[in-house]
């Protein structure tokens, strides 16, 4: 919860900043949105591995360093293809390569057999895991189409595109932090049930 708790803190402060921009400069705050991305998009990659060694403690250390080395990668490359340091469309190709390192993990990697075989992973930290596999592949993929029609091929203005981004990352930031409030209330209220029966 904690960790949630600061990924939606550093985004608020975050949105100040871009907000202030586009008011003043009326372009696309794209350097503040990577500065905020870089902070929380790991820690919701941590997020995941927090919650699987919560209940499974002998998880190993590489399932964390390959998402966040997933999440660096897509990241690193989307910036430097919007910023024009490597080719836009090779940025592209690249950055689609981490996020897919990252679903291939948490669809088919250790992420995932933990999820599916674990001895202690209850039902509500697989409801959990599965909104938050949920948020990353389907909520996530607003990026790479903003990316891809608003920066590649220009068909969707700057404001609309902020306009989806903003919105995006309101939902897959808050519905992140609230999958894992409502696995760790309905765990802990099962587990204070069985205490009173016991």
């Amino acid at each position: 919860m904690n960790v949630g708790a600061l990924v939606t803190l550093v985004a608020a402060v975050h949105y100040f900043y871009m907000r202030e921009f586009w008011v003043q400069i009326h372009s696309s705050p794209m350097l503040y949105r990577y500065i905020d991305w870089s902070i929380t998009v790991p820690l919701q990659m941590i997020e995941f591995y927090l919650i699987l060694s919560a209940v499974q403690p002998n998880i190993s250390r590489g399932m964390f360093l390959r998402l966040l080395l997933g999440t660096i990668f897509m990241l690193a490359f989307g910036y430097a293809g919007e910023a024009k340091f490597v080719n836009p469309q090779m940025g592209f190709v690249l950055g689609m390569m981490g996020w897919g390192f990252i679903l291939f993990e948490i669809f088919v990697g250790e992420a995932s057999s933990v999820v599916a075989t674990g001895q202690n992973v209850n039902k509500y930290v697989k409801e959990a895991f599965g909104t938050m596999r949920f948020i990353v592949t389907i909520g996530w993929s607003i990026y790479p189409l903003g990316y891809c029609f608003g920066y590649l091929m220009g068909s969707v203005d700057d404001s609309t595109l902020n306009l989806v981004y903003n919105l995006a990352d309101l939902v897959n930031k808050i519905a992140f932090c609230l999958a894992i409030w409502a696995s760790a209330k309905s765990s802990t209220l099962e587990g204070n049930k069985g205490a009173l029966l016991a």
